[in-house]
């Protein structure tokens, strides 16, 4: 998902009267009236990022053994596979609302100088700890992620596993585990999973001092690389695991601007480095889902923009759907246009400031308002 200086890239206007050009069904919903879409949604167009090792351990989920292993065949996944069609339908209403924007694209210039450097310390790494999203896991990986790490040992990080539901959380646990990858859920802010991450990075690296008491050398600390996009949360989960602030850790994307190596006892060297991103996001699906969960520049996007389409998405969630923001707002939802619906916001709250409402309406996104939930669920 690509020079040194940031590219950023307003979103055209979703409230230009003069808007005769878009898509006729660019707000209309995909029940019904969609018959006619034959393009694959985003998710389905995202690479296995499967881990290379057979071994699958869930941590923090319910459903799963007192081992931490979860039986993908039990019935515990709550209506993952009958919602699976719901939700590729609001993937082909994303996919086709986005294709009227102009592209959102943010690469500052750290971030090219941070991958080269991320290449070069890979090869001393002997575990990669990949960070994402846990609302988006999908559109928070890098297209290059499997190629850069090889066969190297890893372990997926789920954060924020607070602000999902727990029917979410089963799903993403039971597709991970049917890919044989190694997940952990974890809440970075106040540290669950922090402590059994540690754990399981000793022991998945642990034949590296075998092998070097074989040879006759002395024992030395794990290396774990900590890898993902900006804002992800990968500087707060080594806070928690070392109990004090070593890492710049703040809400909002490009605080970390270089790699960093700390230790972690004596036995544990993790290295902090800057979110990832792609020069260039080709897929606008999850580009849009980036700047909605605040894991891209805001410079890179109109809010307005982004606001609409995750009040139309909003009402299309099973968890949430128009009556959250009808009870929240005071406001009737039209689920064809979120433009309408903020434009009101605007009028209502905020003296016709239609950026004020939109920025409100993301931030209560970001803090819950509406319940927790997940923008995206596996794929097929």
């Amino acid at each position: 998902m690509s020079s040194s200086i940031v590219m950023s890239v307003q979103l055209s206007s979703l409230w230009l009267h003069n808007f005769p050009a878009v898509t006729p069904s660019l707000f209309l919903p995909s029940g019904g009236g969609g018959g006619g879409r034959s393009s694959p949604s985003a998710l389905s167009a995202t690479p296995n990022l499967s881990s290379h090792s057979p071994t699958v351990q869930i941590v923090g989920v319910k459903g799963h053994d007192g081992y931490g292993n979860v039986n993908v065949n039990s019935n515990v996944f709550g209506g993952f596979q009958g919602d699976n069609d719901y939700w590729s339908d609001l993937d082909n209403d994303l996919y086709y609302w986005t294709k009227a924007l102009r592209p959102v694209q943010w690469f500052p210039g750290h971030i090219a100088k941070a991958e080269k450097e991320l290449k070069e310390q890979l090869r001393l790494m002997d575990v990669v700890i990949e960070v994402r999203d846990g609302r988006i896991p999908m559109s928070t990986t890098h297209p290059q992620m499997d190629l850069w790490l090889g066969n190297r040992r890893r372990i997926l990080v789920l954060n924020r596993e607070d602000m999902i539901s727990t029917a979410d959380r089963n799903a993403w646990a039971a597709y991970f585990a049917k890919q044989g990858t190694k997940v952990v859920f974890s809440n970075g802010q106040l540290g669950m999973g922090t402590m059994k991450l540690g754990r399981l990075a000793k022991e998945l690296a642990a034949d590296v001092n075998i092998k070097r008491r074989a040879k006759g050398l002395l024992p030395r600390p794990v290396r774990a690389g900590i890898v993902g996009y900006p804002n992800v949360g990968k500087s707060s989960l080594i806070n928690r695991l070392l109990k004090r602030r070593m890492c710049p850790a703040a809400p909002r994307p490009g605080v970390t601007r270089e790699l960093r190596w700390v230790c972690f006892g004596k036995d544990l060297e993790l290295l902090d480095s800057p979110g990832i991103l792609p020069m260039r996001i080709s897929d606008q699906s999850a580009a849009i889902k980036l700047a909605i969960c605040d894991d891209i520049g805001e410079r890179s996007y109109d809010v307005t923009d982004v606001a609409a389409i995750l009040v139309q998405m909003l009402t299309k969630l099973p968890a949430v759907g128009g009556d959250a923001l009808r009870k929240r707002y005071k406001i009737d939802v039209d689920s064809k246009c979120g433009k309408t619906f903020v434009e009101k916001l605007a009028l209502q709250v905020f003296n016709g400031n239609v950026q004020q409402a939109a920025f409100r309406v993301l931030s209560d996104f970001r803090k819950g308002k509406f319940g927790w939930t997940a923008l995206e669920r596996p794929p097929r």
